[in-house]
């Protein structure tokens, strides 16, 4: 008698959309199917170590290196595969979500590399992982335009020669997809999302000179990237392309992650590209796995820790030093500013912000940065022209001058400031007004000239939960309470609501935002992201 033949995704509880059948037919959903069998319970093992791991950081406040990989990291002999040429010179990327009009103007953007995003500047409606997927392929078979309803101007690609290189980042491993499911199960939003763009993209992109790139988000450990490593193995045999096709550059946008660099590059290294240094994702992880380390360990301000700041200049310095070594490429943070089409001076400032950010990245041996805006490309990019001429890379500093020990990764006291109570202020301000538009379906929003993404809303709502827990004294005498919290949260609804009009708020998510900031930043009980409680209220 023959086995039962596997039962095939459902897609549920949605609404179907324009031309989905050319991204979900029944091959495509069979391949995620196979992804989903075979991985999704080491993803759910690893899931549950990541809370162990908590839970020890949580008695002992302090991380290590790793004693079981001293071996690899003592090794000198390795090295990630070298770079295809379409990613050895990445100095210049833009990020952004995977809508019509930002696909077209990321590819036009003048940037080497277009991060396209599924993950924290996308928030996950049916329509948006759906039609995102479209989107990409329509422009690798140069079939997509826009015109914007609102003006009449229309967008098209430039030459293909003058594009830049698509790295698609899918959703973190914590995350699922609710609208496709597997015996009753959701498949990981991460297997969803990696599986459609690489089943329908890998021959293609390889046919254009190009491949299968990835960044892969909120790794949280050498195992996590194993676990990436065995998939892209799998992915590639399944669809009949060479093993080593695949390159995927990890961010190190976690603590712990932080500790395990060489070893997350050794799991990966027929398939690594590079790794990323982000800001407020690993900001917001210190504070997660140490927030209740006592006093030592409590942030000020979000916009005070920059990357000066001696425990961020040893993770970007270590991320450097690392990278070039074994022979990856070392990506710097985001500028996210937005130009302002009425204010030439708060421009002019915070342009020279901007070029000084990322002329240090390209002094201290970085090999390319981020950008949120196509103004931001010609300045980003002077800054590495000017240290890299025509190389296409600055692999060759390795940096050996960096020394960086287990305790200056955590050395969070080093810092000479203190959180404010503007800082709360503002804390609250932006959080509200993320989760709303999020709420909406926007996952990249434009909060006061900054674009902000999901990584935002986390800092600002943990660093409110960590004032409280901590009891925090504000330069003002009053402490952080969940009443303080309450009071300044009701003041900027009031004010959102006067400044936005009667009607506007009410066709809004403002009541339903502030309701869930005040939860994850004030339940006694810390959730590990906002985004978990965030999509059971996100409709589509």
């Amino acid at each position: 008698m023959s086995a039962p033949a596997p039962s095939p995704l459902a897609i549920v509880d949605a609404e179907p959309l324009p031309r989905q059948e050319e991204v979900l037919n029944q091959a495509a959903l069979a391949f995620v199917a196979e992804l989903h069998r075979r991985f999704t319970p080491r993803r759910d093992e690893l899931l549950a170590r990541r809370a162990e791991r908590r839970a020890e950081i949580a008695r002992t406040s302090t991380l290590d290196f790793l004693p079981e990989t001293a071996a690899i990291r003592a090794d000198e002999s390795w090295k990630v595969a070298p770079a295809p040429a379409a990613l050895n010179d990445r100095r210049v990327e833009i990020t952004g979500p995977t809508d019509r009009k930002m696909t077209i103007n990321a590819l036009n953007s003048g940037a080497k590399v277009w991060l396209a995003d599924f993950e924290d500047a996308s928030a996950p409606t049916w329509e948006n992982v759906v039609l995102g997927q479209l989107n990409l392929i329509d422009a690798y078979e140069r079939r997509i335009d826009f015109t914007d309803p609102k003006s009449g101007k229309t967008y098209a690609l430039k030459p293909a020669e003058e594009l830049a290189t698509v790295v698609m980042r899918p959703r973190g491993w914590h995350l699922a997809e609710r609208h496709l499911t597997l015996d009753g199960t959701p498949v990981p939003g991460a297997l969803v999302d990696f599986g459609l763009y690489f089943f329908h993209n890998a021959k293609r992109l390889l046919d254009l000179g190009k491949g299968p790139y990835f960044y892969l988000p909120k790794t949280e450990s050498h195992l996590e990237a194993r676990l990436w490593n065995d998939i892209f193995v799998f992915a590639q045999d399944y669809v009949g392309i060479p093993r080593g096709t695949v390159r995927a550059t990890v961010l190190i946008e976690t603590i712990t992650a932080a500790y395990e660099m060489e070893e997350i590059l050794y799991e990966l290294r027929d398939h690594a590209s590079g790794l990323n240094a982000g800001r407020w994702d690993y900001l917001f992880s210190i504070v997660k796995n140490f927030r209740d380390g006592g006093e030592k360990f409590v942030l000020p301000d979000r916009n005070a820790v920059t990357m000066t700041a001696p425990f961020m200049r040893a993770y970007t310095e270590l991320l450097v030093r690392t990278c070039h070594k074994r022979g990856a490429h070392a990506i710097g943070g985001m500028a996210a500013f937005i130009p302002s089409r009425r204010d030439a001076e708060v421009n002019k400032v915070a342009f020279e912000k901007v070029k000084a950010d990322k002329d240090r990245e390209a002094g201290d041996g970085f090999d390319g940065s981020w950008v949120a805006h196509p103004d931001l490309v010609p300045i980003a990019m002077a800054s590495f022209d000017a240290v890299l001429g025509s190389k296409p890379n600055q692999k060759d500093r390795l940096r050996e001058d960096v020394s960086v020990a287990p305790g200056d990764l955590i050395a969070i006291d080093s810092l000479d400031a203190r959180p404010t109570y503007e800082g709360l202020r503002n804390a609250v301000q932006v959080g509200t007004r993320y989760i709303e538009a999020w709420l909406r379906g926007l996952g990249a929003v434009a909060i006061f000239n900054l674009m902000e993404d999901a990584a935002t809303a986390e800092i600002s709502r943990s660093q409110i939960w960590q004032w409280i827990n901590a009891g925090v004294v504000f330069e003002n005498g009053e402490r952080a309470t969940p009443e303080l919290v309450r009071k300044v949260a009701a003041e900027e609804l009031a004010a959102i609501r006067e400044e936005t009009g009667e009607e506007s708020f009410a066709a809004g998510n403002w009541q339903q935002a502030h309701d869930l900031l005040l939860k994850v930043a004030l339940d006694e009980n810390y959730e590990d992201f906002l985004t978990l409680p965030a999509y059971a209220q996100l409709v589509g």
